[in-house]
């Protein structure tokens, strides 16, 4: 036999409800890392391009360059071109095959856009396939900025541009 003490009238009943205070309050510490964070992923930084580390392609046999010099002349292979005569001349060459890929070689001082200019124009005709002639360091990694120079002599390595 049981005997009950008491009638349960003033006992609290179960509540089934969730405390949603620790909820909140997680949630505002989460929304001010990350309104501190933000500001933080979006910082401009100067870019320096490397000298290429890349393994070098294989030369073809009969390889067409078009250069860029310093004072912003173009040749192509011996012969000095104007901008306007660089499809006529690439054509030539490439006897009218514009699967021939045309590898540029440009002086470190000419400017990016000037590169540009000369794809650009190479494009325009047909020639897709561009590659960039750029400097590798022998033995060593790559120097830490464009301007810092190895001072071993630097092989010529040739990189394909993005097609």
């Amino acid at each position: 036999m049981g005997v009950r003490l008491s009638d349960g009238g003033d006992d609290l009943a179960p509540n089934a409800d969730i405390n949603i205070t620790p909820f909140i309050d997680v949630m505002l510490v989460l929304l001010i890392i990350f309104m501190v964070a933000a500001p933080l992923s979006t910082v401009d930084v100067n870019v320096e391009l490397p000298v290429a580390t890349g393994t070098p392609t294989p030369r073809p046999d009969d390889p067409v360059f078009v250069t860029i010099h310093q004072d912003l002349s173009l040749s192509v292979g011996e012969e000095d071109v104007s901008l306007g005569d660089l499809n006529m001349r690439l054509g030539i060459l490439t006897r009218l095959d514009l699967g021939t890929r045309i590898y540029i070689n440009a002086d470190r001082s000419v400017p990016y856009g000037e590169v540009m200019a000369v794809m650009n124009r190479m494009r325009s005709e047909g020639y897709l396939k561009i590659g960039l002639v750029g400097l590798e360091e022998e033995g060593g990694p790559a120097p830490a900025a464009a301007g810092d120079l190895a001072t071993s002599p630097p092989a010529a390595a040739l990189q394909d541009a993005p097609e």
